[in-house]
């Protein structure tokens, strides 16, 4: 019960964030288009919509786990951080620069169930407010918590697997045309500067705190 109380911030959160992300899909502005040249340089290939799918199980999978399985306490917050980090830029970014992107393929290249699904999903997200892509910043963020975390240091193919899955994921997301190079650089760049500040500089001032006050 007690760690199941962990995962209450978690909810609140995504409560407040889905409330925001609904407002600013309707909210009425201009967006700025950021397309590169680059993005036409890449292939739609529908097969990509597994991993892309993958990643609500990888996030919420992690999360659980780090909520039920993981004791210590600041691995837990660290990683809670990091997403709520990210996903509050995202909002802050798409309200003081609504943007889009105009790369989806108008007909599809082949028919089958994998595009009956981009088909589904293109009607349901729309191609706007890309940047930085949430789905490259939460999944590097939890790539980083797993690869950090003390109990899983010895199991190996775990923190490959997440390392695969983390690169096809973001590989996903531009074969797919949901985001630019552009949404997945910075959702890259943000994603590792965050976690420099959280994991480096402020668990080692924390432990140096903690270190003067034993003395």
């Amino acid at each position: 019960m007690k760690k199941s109380k962990r995962l209450i911030p978690v909810i609140l959160y995504g409560i407040f964030y889905m409330v925001c992300f609904a407002w600013l899909e309707r909210m009425p502005v201009r967006y700025h288009i950021i397309n590169s040249s680059l993005d036409k340089k890449i292939p739609f290939c529908e097969y990509f919509i597994v991993p892309y799918v993958l990643w609500f199980f990888y996030i919420a999978a992690t999360v659980l786990y780090f909520a039920f399985f993981v004791d210590d306490e600041t691995e837990y917050w660290n990683l809670i951080i990091n997403l709520g980090l990210g996903m509050t830029l995202f909002l802050i970014v798409s309200y003081v620069y609504p943007n889009g992107l105009t790369i989806r393929p108008r007909e599809f290249p082949r028919e089958n169930v994998f595009t009956d699904i981009v088909r589904y999903l293109y009607r349901i997200d729309t191609p706007t407010n890309v940047l930085p892509s949430i789905h490259v910043y939460n999944s590097v963020a939890v790539f980083c918590a797993i690869n950090s975390c003390k109990r899983l240091r010895e199991k190996r193919s775990i923190r490959f697997a997440a390392f695969v899955l983390t690169t096809l994921i973001i590989l996903s997301t531009m074969f797919l045309k949901q985001h630019s190079i552009c949404d997945v650089a910075t959702g890259i760049t943000f994603s590792v500067a965050s976690y420099i500040v959280i994991y480096r500089v402020y668990d080692k001032t924390t432990a140096k705190e903690k270190h003067h006050s034993t003395i």
